[in-house]
């Protein structure tokens, strides 16, 4: 696979993802951890794109911080709202399953998909 092809592909699947979180929860039966877990894969999706475009070598790693980390080294400058991301890293393990965490309400759901929504479309804009 090119690499052009390869950078399409992880937009097209966090782009997938945010529809994915943005999905209408008619019922209790949908988990706002659910949407926050793909509002979370968004995020980590395009700057994982965003690290192949810049010839950037990651490992496999949910931690967003850590592939901001990669990328600033790189001298890419990431602006503040983008910065945000890394304070949506745990909804990609700790919601994921039934367990010892708080309950998601709508407010932190809407916060988590705008985070998500904001690292796409930064991410979009730097790579066209």
């Amino acid at each position: 696979m090119k690499k052009s092809d390869d950078i399409k592909e992880w937009l097209k699947r966090a782009k997938s993802n945010l529809l994915l979180s943005k999905i209408k929860r008619v019922s209790n039966l949908i988990y706002y951890e659910d949407l926050c877990y793909d509002a979370q894969q968004c995020a980590e999706k395009s700057l994982k794109a965003l690290c192949i475009f810049n010839d950037i070598k990651f490992p496999k790693t949910h931690n967003l911080s850590h592939l901001i980390e990669l990328l600033e080294d790189k001298g890419i400058k990431i602006p503040k709202i983008v910065k945000k991301a890394e304070l949506i890293s745990d909804y990609s393990v700790e919601t994921r399953y039934p367990g010892d965490y708080e309950e998601v309400d709508e407010k932190e759901y809407k916060r988590v998909v705008k985070i998500a929504e904001d690292v796409f479309n930064w991410v979009s804009k730097k790579i066209k």
